[in-house]
C-alpha cells in the first residue's frame, strides 16, 4: 500500500474534503526516516491541548511519545523507532480544557485487537500478493446491469460455527462458505458490516474503526485471502457500509478531541435518538476525506467490488425517525439534508470515477426520487436501490392464509407500477427475520406441507419478476426458528429432515436456473424486459407474464399460484404460436411438491389475454411454472448438466455432534433413494412416514408431513375427471 507525505497539497485537499485516499497520510503507516525504521502517526485533532502515543512499547506513558502539531494547526505528527506489526497502540488526547487524557483508537488504524479489548493494532497491508487479475479483467468488460446478480447476505459469525460454539476464520469462510456458495449459483457474497465494532448484537451496524476489518476472524490479510478465494471462485464480494453514523463507545469517533469533531455542533442533528448512536457531520469537509476515502480503501485495499450502504433514508431526511420538536427544517423549510445529499452525490462520483464498475447499492425505504440515476440526471448517484417496498408487500401477502390473498392481489402486482422507475434489487434481508418477525418460511401460512410450498412458489415468483436478487442466509432451506447472530444456523435441517433437503435442492436448482437463462437478468430496467400476460386473476390469485431477453425470440412465461388448488384447463394468452412446455415446476416431487405437471401445450387459435394465440394448461397448487416455446433455447443453456445432489455434511463434519454425524452417514442412501424416486413417482409418500426410531424434534417436524399426504390426496381427486395424468397422481398418492 502506498504511503504518502503530509505534504501540503494533501493536506490542502484533505481540508477541502477532496483528499480521498487520506487514509495514506493519515494513521500508523512503517516508514523509514534519517535511515531508521519505525512508525509514523498522525492524527486529525484540530481540539486538542496535546496528543500522545501510548501502549506497551512505552508503558502507556503519555510523556513518552508526543506528537507534534503540523503547519496546518489541525494535524499531530510522530515517529517512533522499532515498533512491529501487531503492536498496540491509542491516542492519548488532552482536551484544551486540560484534565484528563481522552484514549482513542486510531480512527485511520488498519487492525484493532480482539473484543473486548479496544485498542489498535500496527499491520503493514503492503505484503498480500493479489492472485484476482482474471476476474478484474472479466469485471472490466461487462455491465453488472446485464448480468445475473444473485447475492447471498451473509452474518460471518453467525452463518455456521465450529463444535465449541467458536466464529469461522475469513480463511475457514473462504473455503466453507465459498464453496458452498459457488455450489448454490449464487453470483456474490454480501456481508454484513465487517469494520470493527464493540458490540456483537449491533451485527457490526455500530463500528469504531471504519478502516479496521473486524478481528473477530482475523487478520486483514486474511479477509484480503477470503476476497481472493470469492473472485478465484466467480463471485463477487458486497460489504454493508455505514457512513450515517457511529457509535459512542469511548474509544470511538464521538467527542474525539474532547470537542465535537466528526459530528455535528448542533445536537439536533449529531444525536441518533432512536438507535443510541450518533451522525456524521456531512457538512464538515474533513469528514468528506474520512468517509470517501474509507468507501474507496474497501475497493482498492480489499479488492471488494461492491458496498450496500445502510440507512440512506437517516442521512437524507432531518426528521428520520424522531418526534416533533426533535428536528429543525433545512433552509427551504423542508425534511431533505441538504449536507447529505451533496455528501452522497459526492461519493457515488468519486467511487464510479476510480472504479467505474463498482456496485454502489443503496438501502433506501421511501420514495425519494431518483436514487439509482446519476448526479447529471438529478438523480443521488447509485446505480442500485433496494426495493423495500416490494419486500414488506410481498411478505404481508404471502403471511396471508390463501383464502383471503384474492382481496389483496394488489400487493402481488403493485410492485409492477413502478419496477423500472430505479434499478431494484429484490431483497429478502436479516431485518425481515428477527425481532418476532419469524423466518421467512415461519411467516408462511398452512400446514407443514403447505409452509414449503409456499415458499418455493414465493421463491420462484421473485426469481422470475424484474430486479436483482438478494436472499439472507438460511431463507434457502427453509430455517424455521429466527436469526440468531450469536449461534450458527440449523444446517442439521438439511442432514436429518427430508424437506429441508429437498427445500435445499429447489434453491440450488432455481438459481441455476435463473443463472443460465438471460430472459430473468439481461433487460432488468425497463418495460423491454417484460410483458403482462394477467395480472387481473385476483378471484384465483393467479397471475402470469413473459420475461424476455435482448433477443426478443428468447421468452419465458411465468404463472404464479398462490392458492392451494389446482387450476385445471387454465386458459392463458400466448405471444406466438406453437408447442409449450414447463421447464420449471416448483410442484416438482423432487423439491418436495405433489407432481402435478404438464405436458406438451399446443397453442390454440382462442384469442386470450389480447393475444390471438392461447393454451391450456393444468395450474399446480401453491406453485410458480416457467413455460418455453418448444424450438427456442436460452443463450447459455446447459440442459445435458446434471448436477449431483448438495452435500451439505462435508463442510460441516467438525463441528456436528455424534448425532448429526450419524444422520449424515446415511444420507447418501437417502438422496440414492430421492434420486430414483423422482423418476418413478412415489417419492411423496417417503417424505410421510413416520420414523418411529427418531427423536422427539424429528417427530414434531414429521408428523405435519401426514396431514399433507391427506391434502394431496384431495387435491389429486379433484383431478380425475380431467385427464389421465391427474389419475396418475391419484394412484400414486394412495400408494
Amino acid at each position: 500500500m502506498k504511503t504518502s507525505d503530509l505534504s501540503e497539497f494533501d493536506l490542502y485537499l484533505f481540508h477541502q474534503g477532496t483528499n480521498y485516499h487520506a487514509y495514506e497520510m493519515l494513521g500508523a503507516h512503517f516508514v523509514e526516516q534519517d535511515g531508521k525504521k519505525g512508525v509514523r502517526f498522525a492524527v486529525w485533532a484540530p481540539h486538542a491541548k496535546s496528543v500522545s502515543v501510548v501502549g506497551d512499547f512505552n508503558s502507556w506513558d503519555t510523556r513518552v511519545d508526543p506528537m507534534i502539531r503540523i503547519r496546518d494547526g489541525e494535524i499531530w505528527e510522530c515517529f517512533i523507532e522499532g515498533l512491529k506489526e501487531g503492536d498496540i497502540y491509542k491516542y492519548a488526547i488532552e482536551p484544551q480544557w486540560g484534565g484528563p487524557h481522552i484514549m482513542k483508537a486510531d480512527p485511520y488504524g488498519f487492525y484493532a485487537e480482539k473484543k473486548p479489548n479496544t485498542a489498535s493494532r500496527l499491520y503493514d497491508l503492503s505484503h498480500y500478493d493479489w492472485q484476482d487479475k482474471a476476474w478484474q479483467d472479466k469485471k472490466a468488460k461487462e455491465s453488472s446491469y446485464e448480468r445475473p446478480m444473485l447475492t447471498y447476505e451473509v452474518h460471518a459469525g453467525s452463518w455456521r460455527r465450529t463444535m465449541d460454539g467458536e466464529y469461522l476464520s475469513y480463511r475457514e469462510l473462504a473455503d466453507q462458505l465459498v464453496d458452498y456458495c459457488s455450489k448454490m449459483h449464487y453470483t456474490h457474497i454480501e456481508f454484513m458490516p465487517l469494520c470493527e465494532h464493540p458490540f456483537d448484537g449491533s451485527w457490526g451496524y455500530q463500528a469504531t474503526g471504519y478502516y479496521a476489518v473486524t478481528s473477530r476472524y482475523g487478520e486483514p490479510d486474511d479477509f484480503r485471502y477470503l476476497v481472493d478465494k470469492a473472485h478465484a471462485a466467480g463471485l463477487g464480494v458486497i460489504m454493508d457500509w455505514v457512513p450515517g453514523h457511529f457509535c459512542k463507545d469511548e474509544q470511538g469517533l464521538r467527542h474525539f478531541d474532547g470537542g465535537t469533531l466528526y459530528e455535528s455542533d448542533n445536537e439536533q442533528r449529531a444525536e441518533n435518538w432512536e438507535w443510541g448512536t450518533t451522525n456524521f457531520d456531512y457538512g464538515r469537509t474533513e469528514v468528506q476525506s474520512f468517509l470517501i476515502s474509507n468507501a474507496l480503501f474497501w475497493f482498492e485495499e480489499y479488492h471488494i467490488d461492491g458496498l450496500r450502504i445502510d440507512a440512506v433514508a437517516n442521512m437524507l431526511y432531518l426528521n428520520y425517525g424522531r418526534k416533533d420538536g426533535e428536528w429543525t427544517p433545512n433552509k427551504y423549510g423542508d425534511t431533505g439534508n441538504l449536507e447529505a445529499m451533496d455528501f452522497l452525490k459526492k461519493l457515488n462520483e468519486t467511487i464510479f470515477k476510480y472504479h467505474p464498475q463498482a456496485l454502489m447499492i443503496a438501502e433506501e425505504s421511501t420514495a425519494w426520487p431518483l436514487i439509482s440515476k446519476p448526479v447529471y440526471m438529478g438523480g443521488m448517484g447509485f446505480n442500485y436501490k433496494w426495493n423495500m417496498g416490494w419486500m414488506n408487500d410481498m411478505l404481508k401477502y404471502m403471511s396471508l392464509d390463501p383464502i383471503y390473498r384474492k382481496w389483496n392481489h394488489d400487493k402481488v402486482t403493485f410492485s409492477f407500477m413502478y419496477a423500472f422507475s430505479e434499478n431494484f434489487v429484490l431483497p429478502l434481508s436479516h431485518d425481515e427475520v428477527v425481532h418476532g418477525k419469524c423466518s421467512l418460511i415461519s411467516k408462511m401460512p398452512g400446514d407443514y406441507w403447505q409452509k414449503f410450498a409456499n415458499l418455493r412458489a414465493f421463491f420462484g415468483y421473485w426469481i422470475a419478476h424484474p430486479g436483482k436478487k438478494l436472499l439472507f442466509m438460511g431463507g434457502e432451506f427453509g430455517q424455521f426458528i429466527e436469526w440468531k447472530y450469536d449461534d450458527s444456523l440449523d444446517w442439521h435441517l438439511v442432514q436429518k429432515y427430508p424437506m429441508h433437503t429437498k427445500m435445499l435442492e429447489y434453491s440450488r436448482a432455481l438459481n441455476k436456473f435463473y443463472c443460465e437463462n438471460k430472459v430473468f437478468w439481461e433487460v432488468d430496467f425497463d418495460w423491454n424486459g417484460f410483458q403482462w400476460i394477467d395480472p387481473d386473476d385476483n378471484e384465483n390469485s393467479v397471475i402470469s407474464f413473459v420475461r424476455k431477453a435482448k433477443d426478443g425470440e428468447d421468452f419465458i412465461i411465468a404463472l404464479c399460484n398462490f392458492t392451494p388448488e389446482v387450476r385445471h384447463d387454465y386458459r392463458i394468452g400466448v405471444p406466438k404460436k406453437g408447442v409449450y412446455y414447463e421447464v420449471f415446476n416448483s410442484d416438482d416431487e423432487a423439491f418436495g411438491g405433489s407432481g402435478v405437471k404438464n405436458g406438451d401445450l399446443q397453442s390454440e387459435d382462442v384469442p386470450w389475454h389480447s393475444r390471438e394465440q392461447s393454451i391450456r394448461l393444468t395450474v399446480p397448487p401453491l406453485a410458480t411454472v416457467y413455460l418455453r416455446l418448444r424450438g427456442t433455447a436460452a443463450s447459455g443453456r446447459k440442459d445435458d448438466e446434471k448436477e449431483e445432489p448438495l452435500d451439505i455434511e462435508k463442510p460441516v463434519q467438525e463441528e456436528a455432534s455424534a448425532e448429526i454425524e450419524a444422520a449424515a452417514a446415511k444420507a447418501p442412501a437417502k438422496k440414492t433413494t430421492a434420486k430414483k424416486a423422482a423418476e418413478k413417482k412415489p417419492a411423496a409418500k417417503k417424505t410421510t412416514r413416520t420414523r418411529k426410531t427418531a427423536a422427539k424434534k424429528a417427530d414434531a417436524e414429521a408428523a405435519p408431513k401426514k396431514r399433507r399426504t391427506t391434502a394431496k390426496k384431495t387435491t389429486a381427486r379433484k383431478s380425475t375427471t380431467r385427464t389421465t395424468r391427474k389419475k396418475a397422481a391419484t394412484k400414486a398418492a394412495n400408494e
